[in-house]
């Protein structure tokens, strides 16, 4: 007759070996799953700051970079581009005073910068995500005769803006351009992604 303590020990053993092995398989399970929810190398990297030198950028020009998939534009603005944006009535613009933020605090008034000469601006439409049109000088967009003084002008829709993004009245796009968090590094460096005025 075998013996019962015997018995008791080695069950007490298996038990605990089971239980030991299946805890082991559930974290092997559990580690790759996730793992899984973790952003990518790739992903971390679209998402991450870019830097733009706008040493070359001449008065009145626009360039173009890419942040987290998205056209971002930096306009050097010339002293008339500024007066003609600052000259604006309010009752042109759908929102003068961007009191639905689509900027950061730092880059609120007329023109909607740290800098009256740069504007950071992303490039697209608030309607239907088209890439509007630089047209900086007045009534330079297509089908426009009225004094528009110039700025961002949607082919696909006709929505206009002006040097700010800030959207006409009666329009498609229902907002003004988005101005992405931003800051100068120096004088000619800017880093689109972070907060702040210089770091």
């Amino acid at each position: 007759m075998a013996d019962h303590g015997i018995n008791k020990a080695r069950r007490r053993f298996l038990v605990g070996a089971t239980a030991v092995v299946g805890a082991v398989g559930v974290v092997g399970a559990a580690v790759p799953f996730v793992a899984a929810w973790k952003p990518s190398a790739r992903a971390r990297a679209a998402g991450a700051p870019v830097r733009a030198d706008i040493s070359k950028l001449r008065p009145g020009q626009r360039m173009t970079v890419e942040w987290r998939g998205r056209p971002v534009w930096i306009i050097r603005r010339t002293p008339e581009m500024i007066a003609r944006t600052q000259a604006l009535s309010p009752g042109v613009l759908a929102d003068p005073d961007s009191r639905q933020p689509q900027q950061p605090a730092y880059a609120d008034g007329e023109l909607r910068s740290l800098k009256p000469e740069i504007g950071v601006l992303v490039g697209l439409c608030t309607h239907f995500g088209c890439s509007p049109l630089y047209r900086p000088e007045p009534d330079a967009a297509e089908s426009s005769s009225d004094g528009w003084p110039g700025g961002f002008y949607c082919p696909c829709h006709g929505s206009r803006f002006d040097l700010a993004g800030r959207v006409y009245v009666n329009m498609p796009a229902p907002t003004n351009l988005e101005v992405p968090p931003y800051r100068f590094l120096d004088d000619v460096i800017i880093e689109i992604g972070e907060d702040g005025e210089f770091s």
